[in-house]
């Protein structure tokens, strides 16, 4: 069944060039069952998280009214992204499978190294400089956070 569920994934990545977008996609699964997918829809929406694990995973989310998808299987028609990676670790999935890899994106024009290279630099060393301003009630949010009885963890 895991070919099965990855091969909708590239399939999904196939069409979705000749329909506006970007050549790739992906498939949640819960319990052999599909519970999202979505190909890539960057250019379309003109939105740049427009990644189909991305839109995949808002949209299982939805289907099961919850922001974690900790019994669930990502099949990717390629390695996710960096950006795609955070989203997977923060929505708990319980594993992804993909087919190509980030080296066969980059042979496309779709070349990640770069965002690899900056997450380990320090924030103000990076291309796009990230400085932190000191004011004085900064970790306000997370005192009223920390205090907040009603929360909901995650």
């Amino acid at each position: 069944m895991k070919i099965d569920f990855l091969q909708q994934a590239i399939d999904l990545a196939a069409e979705n060039p000749r329909k506006g977008g970007g050549p790739y996609g992906a498939v949640i699964v819960k319990n052999e069952q599909i519970l999202a997918s979505n190909a890539n829809l960057v250019t379309k929406k003109n939105d740049p998280t427009a990644h189909a694990e991305i839109l995949a995973i808002r949209r299982a989310c939805q289907n099961i009214n919850s922001f974690w998808l900790t019994d669930c299987v990502l099949y990717s028609s390629c390695e996710p992204c960096p950006m795609c990676l955070g989203a997977i670790y923060w929505a708990r999935l319980k594993k992804v499978y993909f087919a190509c890899n980030r080296f066969d994106a980059a042979q496309a024009g779709f070349d990640d190294s770069f965002i690899y290279q900056e997450i380990q630099l320090m924030p103000e060393q990076r291309t796009i400089p990230m400085l932190q301003i000191d004011i004085a009630d900064a970790n306000k949010p997370f005192q009223v956070w920390n205090n907040f009885s009603e929360k909901t963890p995650y």
